[in-house]
């Protein structure tokens, strides 16, 4: 019978109210999922970065015939210069492994990447491909070291490290999730801010309901629960709505980007979104409750 009282008294109170309902539901909705974006790109960018840490962390390019570059002189490196640099390289200290690519690979690993380019492809031959050492480090945060070691030394066209070359990127990342987060913030609190209004509101319609209650000795609780009820289905429903925009943003945003700078293995997985909609919902619905029960300690008196 108690239970029957409590669901109607939620049923009027979301029908007296539907337009701010509505709002309170769109504006959890748009919180919880700026807040899930954001949860998404910081375990997006850690999944890259811990899949780039396992990657190459310096290139050394050496100098081919014509080279360009001004330490070569526009003349290729010898097979004994060559033999002196990967000897060099794999006794520094820092240097985990050493990879030597030659023209033959690098021309095939180029054909791989740019196979949608056929004009490309067609107009670059092996000759034109460079020669160069993959560095793999034991630390790869203490790469200045080796890349003193390395420049300078004879046959040497360049020093390229990776981590620099990726490092604005990745920093873009945590700027872009550091924002997503601060704008869920102020949407939740907007969401806490209806979410109180609307109880407010519901409370002081039903002020009468209320009175008659108090009178024959219901409890606090009693009172209280209707109204709070009342925020987290609305609550509830903003997060199925959140669910569904970080589903689709999963799909269609997070899948194809990270296509486009790693394979499948560093990107994001249903679990770690699983995991986020379940963190969103759950903070949607405490924070409903407790704007419910803050504006009904302050305005229903009971």
């Amino acid at each position: 019978m108690r239970a029957n009282f409590i669901f109607s008294e939620v049923w009027i109170g979301l029908r007296r109210n539907l337009t701010m309902t509505i709002a309170v539901v769109i504006t959890v909705a748009v919180g919880m999922a700026m807040l899930g974006v954001g949860l998404m790109i910081n375990a997006q960018v850690g999944m890259m970065k811990g899949y780039w840490d396992d990657k190459v962390e310096l290139s050394v390019f050496v100098c081919n015939k014509g080279t360009a570059m001004p330490a070569c002189n526009g003349k290729a490196i010898t097979p004994a210069q060559l033999k002196s640099l990967d000897s060099h390289i794999k006794g520094t200290q820092g240097v985990k492994e050493v990879f030597f690519e030659n023209q033959t690979t690098a021309y095939e690993n180029f054909q791989k990447s740019y196979a949608a380019n056929k004009a490309l492809v067609d107009a670059t031959k092996v000759e034109d491909m460079p020669q160069s050492f993959r560095i793999k480090l034991v630390d790869p945060n203490n790469y200045k070291s080796v890349l003193q070691a390395v420049q300078g030394q004879p046959g040497v066209a360049q020093v390229i490290d990776h981590q620099q070359l990726i490092g604005p990127f990745f920093a873009m990342l945590d700027k872009l999730a550091f924002y997503a987060l601060a704008v869920a913030i102020i949407l939740v609190l907007a969401a806490a801010l209806l979410i109180g209004n609307t109880v407010r509101l519901s409370a002081f319609n039903r002020r009468r309901e209320t009175g008659i209650m108090r009178l024959v000795g219901a409890s606090n609780l009693y009172i209280q629960l209707p109204f709070v009820m009342e925020g987290v289905i609305a609550g509830l429903i903003g997060g199925v709505f959140a669910a569904v925009i970080l589903i689709v943003t999963k799909v269609f945003l997070f899948d194809e980007l990270t296509g486009y700078f790693t394979d499948v293995t560093a990107q994001l997985g249903w679990d770690a979104v699983a995991q986020t909609i379940t963190i969103t919902m759950g903070i949607g619905v405490v924070i409903c409750v407790l704007a419910s029960f803050v504006t009904l300690r302050r305005y229903l008196r009971v």
